[in-house]
């Protein structure tokens, strides 16, 4: 056990969805502006080994951590938040716990034991939080455990870190985040639900010291001395977390409760700076209420496949491309207006395609299958012909070269392997690596993922975009620009700027400025790596391509 490390555990109450992930990253920046080094850590109860299989319609946007990890999207809040990129370390699924015991036991790890939940799960657990803040070196692991108490698949996660508190008491803290609700009907703020949230945690043996409590308006004194006498908190220990415009503002909103002096005097711990540094936050938070708050718009169309099945799953399952054209808009001054476009409605082309004239830019982001590819082909289309800056991203970017093959190249069946394996022009094909991975029905994890470097060619809007000639970003897929086609490819106005060092894989593909205001495409996933404190400089230069062209 790493020697005077502190532990801070967040837990949630009532319902799911009231804020935990970025509360712990709120936290995080807190303790960041006071001098500590701090490693947030995201535990999901669901048996997955990681989220890169799973639905993201159901459970959001994938993660993909540099090194490759594909986890939940509230990774992606850590490292916007703290600006930092996080190890695999920091991501704790029950899947991995329970297969990294089963497979231990398999090989007689444990000489021959009986192996139960009680102790050795338990265990493998608080081995695994360790591990996290031995390898990050931090002063301060902030722990995320998913779902909502009275969950069955979180109990084993708590009992560890009640655990962790009975062996390190000094060093452990529980913040519990839950729900005030406000019945129409009535119109008062009800704090019985948390009050029975508090007592089943306290079921479990654990007592949360402080509680972050959300709701729809600001907690009045009454209420915080209401919860405080019923769940034995200190009232001042009952932070309120109302609604409001933008989750940049929590750590500054969290300040004016005091949470970090409370936090450090419950820890027994000082400030390591002589005051508080979220100088540079508050000026981005700033920046953005600016931009916000300002008459320039720019309207970009995302045209994507899981617009048709709610509304509700729009931020989750691309939040990651949301949070980029943000930060790049409040980097440009301008109020992103975002509008959520099915490819299906563009699949037979003709008069539809008229309505993307309305907007300023048009971004198609990753994806797989079949599902609305022509509609997107025609959008990328319109786009080109049209002059609309265009912005494609993975699959954006691999339809958009099948594109230009078809309507520039008169390639008439160009496609993707993907879609059709015995198409004339595969000008998208697999990867050789991974046919063999799909032929055994290989799926989980084996993409190519993570970080890779490429080098950029100059005169481009890539290059300029960087300003350097190598770089590092961050991939998901298994599909690659075909290399026999390059050269046939690169023989009209389509330009690679982009490639790995050796020359052989495509990264980036462009229209020269002079033909197209702005049509460029990626294969790897640039807003993985976009902060508040430095937007991605692509998702930039399109944003102010967009607002330059402005209808």
């Amino acid at each position: 056990m790493k020697k005077n490390h502190k532990y801070i555990f967040v837990v949630g109450g009532v319902m799911s969805g009231v804020g935990k992930g970025i509360a712990t990253s709120s936290i995080g920046k807190i303790l960041q502006a006071r001098g500590f080094t701090v490693n947030p850590v995201k535990i999901d109860p669901y048996l997955n080994v990681d989220a890169g299989t799973m639905n993201p319609t159901e459970h959001g946007e994938a993660f993909v951590l540099e090194s490759g990890l594909e986890c939940d999207q509230d990774m992606g809040n850590y490292e916007r938040f703290l600006g930092v990129d996080l190890r695999d370390e920091d991501y704790i699924t029950s899947g991995m716990v329970y297969k990294s015991v089963i497979d231990r036991e398999r090989n007689l790890g444990y000489k021959g034991k009986c192996v139960e939940a009680i102790p050795h799960i338990r265990e493998e657990i608080i081995d695994r939080i360790d591990k996290a803040a031995q390898r990050n070196g931090s002063n301060v692991s902030i722990i995320e455990i998913g779902g909502t108490i009275g969950d069955y698949q979180n109990i084993m996660f708590i009992e560890a870190a009640r655990v962790l508190k009975m062996q390190k008491p000094n060093d452990v803290l529980f913040v519990m985040m839950s729900y005030l609700p406000i019945p129409n009907k009535l119109g008062e703020m009800k704090s019985k639900p948390t009050q029975n949230a508090i007592r089943l945690l306290n079921s479990y043996g654990v007592q949360p010291d402080i509680i972050i409590a959300r709701s729809e308006k600001p907690l009045d004194k009454k209420r915080k001395e209401k919860i405080a006498v019923s769940c034995s908190v200190r009232a001042d220990h009952v932070i309120s977390a109302p609604d409001i415009e933008s989750i940049y503002d929590v750590p500054v909103n969290f300040e004016k409760d005091n949470l970090g002096e409370i936090i450090l005097d419950l820890l027994g711990s000082k400030n390591k700076k002589k005051s508080t540094d979220l100088k540079d936050w508050k000026k981005f938070v700033s920046k953005s209420k600016k931009a916000l708050g300002g008459k320039k718009e720019v309207h970009i169309a995302v045209v994507g496949k899981y617009f048709d099945t709610g509304d509700f799953v729009l931020s989750d399952a691309y939040i990651s491309i949301i949070e980029a054209l943000k930060f790049s808009s409040y980097e440009v001054g301008v109020k992103p207006v975002l509008h959520w476009l099915s490819s299906k409605e563009f699949d037979k082309g003709g008069a539809k395609l008229k309505k993307l004239s309305k907007y300023d830019g048009i971004l198609i982001p990753g994806g797989f299958g079949e599902t609305g590819i022509e509609g997107k082909l025609n959008v990328i289309q319109y786009a080109r012909e049209k002059k609309i800056p265009y912005f494609g991203i993975c699959y954006g970017m691999q339809l958009a070269v099948i594109e230009y093959a078809r309507s520039v190249l008169k390639m008439k069946d160009a496609n993707t392997a993907e879609i059709n394996l015995n198409a004339k022009h595969t000008v998208i094909d697999i990867m050789p690596d991974q046919k063999e991975k799909l032929k055994n029905k290989d799926y989980g994890a084996t993409m190519r993922l993570g970080s890779y470097p490429a080098k950029l060619k100059k005169g481009t809007i890539a290059r300029k975009a960087y300003g350097e000639e190598k770089i590092s970003e961050r991939h998901r897929h298994r599909y690659e620009v075909n290399p026999e086609y390059v050269e046939q490819l690169s023989s009209g106005d389509l330009t690679f700027s982009g490639t790995s060092p050796n020359g052989k894989l495509m990264e980036i593909i462009e229209l020269p400025s002079k033909i197209h205001p702005f049509f460029l495409a990626v294969q790897f996933h640039p807003e993985f790596q976009a902060r508040p404190l430095a937007p991605h400089p692509l998702f930039t230069e399109f944003i102010k391509a967009s607002a330059k062209g402005k209808k």
